[in-house]
Formats: structure tokens, sequence, C-alpha cells
């Protein structure tokens, strides 16, 4: 085996790392609307009513970044959208975050890229005093409810819903604020 072979192959196996930054980029809303459709036109049947609500909401929310109480992260490996999450500060009220466009493409799934999403999201919501964090999902999806549950969820409501072209049965999960 010649010495360029053996890097070639060698190269060929190391991924780039998965980096998490903070705020809007270029093709933001475009890629973490793919996500959410492909991913969920594959597990839950969601169609062109879901990927429109999802890109009208995430564009909005991007135009509303500017306010400090509102932040988006995304995983990149190699200048790639491969995960986002966001902290939505100014959509409910009383002093309550909302979690949302959690989503990671299957090729960062089981790295720890979803944990540090949620940990980099919950770190800011309990750095600005919110009293809770609140998100909206629905069962089936068990993964993201035990990451959700290991970071002080509780699944506090559950109801048959088809906002989303397709019954499921949405969730609402809420974590309090820790105490100092």
């Amino acid at each position: 085996m010649t010495k360029d072979h053996f890097e070639s192959q060698f190269s060929m196996h190391i991924e780039a790392p998965i980096q998490i930054v903070c705020g809007y980029r270029t093709g933001l809303i475009a890629r973490i609307t793919e996500m959410h459709a492909l991913y969920y036109s594959r597990t839950a049947g969601f169609g062109q009513r879901f990927e429109t609500v999802v890109a009208a909401g995430l564009a909005s929310f991007c135009d509303r970044l500017g306010n400090p109480k509102n932040r988006i992260w995304a995983s990149v490996q190699d200048g790639r959208i491969v995960g986002s999450i966001a902290i939505d500060g100014e959509d409910l009220d009383g002093n309550i975050a909302h979690l949302r466009w959690f989503i990671l493409d299957d090729s960062a799934r089981g790295k720890g890229t979803g944990k540090r999403l949620l940990s980099a999201a919950l770190e800011f919501a309990d750095a600005k005093g919110f009293v809770e964090t609140n998100l909206w999902t629905f069962r089936g999806l068990e993964a993201a409810r035990h990451l959700y549950e290991s970071h002080g969820f509780t699944c506090v409501e559950e109801y048959s819903g088809d906002q989303w072209g397709t019954e499921v049965m949405e969730q609402k999960f809420v974590r309090m604020l820790p105490p100092l």
C-alpha cells in the first residue's frame, strides 16, 4: 500500500467536529425548515402544511433576533448546518421561554450534538431568568423525550391534535428555572 493510498483511506474515516454556533447565518431558515420537513415527513407523515408553518414561524422569529431574550444556535459540520435549537423569549406570556426548532440531521444523531444544543439553550434561558421553559412535541419521539426529561422537563399535558395535517398525541413539556 502506498503512502498516498493509506492517507486517502485514513482521511475518509475522519469526520470534522460538530461545532455549536450562536446566531443567524446564511441559509439557516431554509436548512432548519428542510431538516424538519424531511424528518417529520418520514417519521410522522407531515407534509406541506407542516413545512409552511415551520418556515413562516422561523422566518418571523429570525426577524426578532435583535431582542436579547431571543437566541438561536446551529450545529455546524464542515460548514453545513446539521442541527438547530432556539429560545423564543417573547411569544409566551409570564416570563416563559419557548424552546423551538430543535432538530438534528440524521448525520448528527447519536453523537451528543442534541445534548449540547439543548444545554446551550437552557443555559441561556436560565441566565435570562425565565421562570420556566416550555416546549411542544408529540408522542413517539422517545429519544427526544428522554433528552428533555434528563434536562428537567416534565410532560404536563397531552391531547390529540391534527394541527400539522396528521393526527398525533401532542405533548407540552415544562422545565422550571432551577433554584440557585
